[in-house]
Formats: C-alpha cells, structure tokens, sequence
C-alpha cells in the first residue's frame, strides 16, 4: 500500500493558489487511473484522518495490484502532519509508503524534484509532518512555483494565484507530477527519480 499526500489549504479562497499545487496534482492523479472525473476529488472522497480521502487498486507492470491511497490534509498547511500522521497510523504505514506532493519556491515554476528525504526547506506542511512522524526520511515530490518577485513577502506570494504565464508551466507540470506518482506506485522511488528528475538536474 502507498499513501500520496497533497499539501494544501482548505476552502475556495485557496483554489487555484501556488500554496495549494499538491491538491492539484491529487486530483489529477485520481482523473489520470480513471477513478473520478475532473473535479469530482472534493465531492466522492471521504472525510477522514482531517482530510479529504480516496482509494482504489493500481495495476502494477509486474502484475501484482497496489493499493494507493490519496489524501488531501484539510488542517490547513502548517498542520499537516497530524492529517497525515492519523492515516499512516491507521494503515500502519512507514515513511518509504508515503509521497508528500507540495509546492516549491525554489524551483522554476513547472519543475519537478523528487527526492527520498531531505530538510523542510522552510516549508511548514513538510516542517510539521516531520515533527509528526519524527523523521524527514519520506519521499517527497515538488512542484517550481517560481520564487516571489521582490518586495513581496513569501508568505503572500505562496497564498497568491499563478499568473497566466505561470499557468501555461504549471498544467502540465501537474500531469507530469501525476504520471511520476503512478511511476513510483508502480516501479519504485528510483524509477520515478530517474526519469522525472531529468529536467531539473540536466545541468548538475
């Protein structure tokens, strides 16, 4: 069984924002293995662990099904970790099961970084589910949101919408973020790293 976990906030006034790009790519990744229609995550999923659930059967390339369980914190952002900490403890789950999908100012709006561990990067839904679980040893996949222009504050610019410009990258950025999820569903971390990292790290 794996977990995936989008960070994000609750309500409509977060809809769209660079802060809530993790509930995007769930959602797509329910559209993608045929499970819902767009925009049907919010109203199917159960309310459960303080977040929005689904689940369903992945049919892995080695023939065996997974179970993937897709989860939407509705704690709001700086206390995801007890959302995410109630569902890895009711499916008795380690870290290596879990993908945390969040946005990322450090990265080029629409690139994508998937790493098996590492610090919170100044991110409060990573800094509280590693207090949660007592560890940032768990996968995470993020998603460029650009940095903010100066003078605007972080916070403000995280809470904002994509431009359109930003929107163009943005998109497919989250159907590429949904197909690397399936990937380490279904093949593993290393897999989905290897080919879904290049364009990120072609110039290391």
């Amino acid at each position: 069984m794996k977990l995936v976990v989008g960070l994000g906030n609750p309500g409509r006034e977060y809809v769209g924002t660079r802060h809530n790009v993790g509930f995007e790519v769930i959602d797509r990744v329910a559209e993608k293995l045929g499970w819902m229609r767009p925009g049907d995550f919010d109203r199917t999923a159960k309310s459960k662990f303080e977040g929005l659930v689904f689940d369903g059967s992945l049919q892995r390339t080695s023939g065996e099904p997974e179970r993937l369980v897709l989860l939407k914190p509705t704690t709001y952002m700086n206390l995801s970790g007890r959302s995410v900490q109630a569902a890895m403890g009711f499916y008795q789950l380690e870290p290596d099961d879990i993908m945390v999908v969040l946005d990322d100012l450090a990265l080029p709006c629409g690139k994508l970084r998937i790493r098996p561990g590492g610090s919170d990067g100044g991110h409060n839904g990573l800094r509280d589910i590693q207090r949660a679980l007592a560890t940032n040893q768990y996968p995470r996949l993020r998603v460029g949101i650009d940095a903010p222009p100066p003078p605007v504050p972080g916070k403000q610019y995280v809470l904002g919408k994509f431009s359109p410009e930003q929107r163009t990258l943005v998109d497919p950025a989250v159907t590429r973020a949904a197909s690397a999820i399936v990937t380490w569903a279904d093949k593993g971390l290393s897999a989905a790293m290897n080919q879904f990292n290049a364009d990120v790290d072609e110039k290391k």
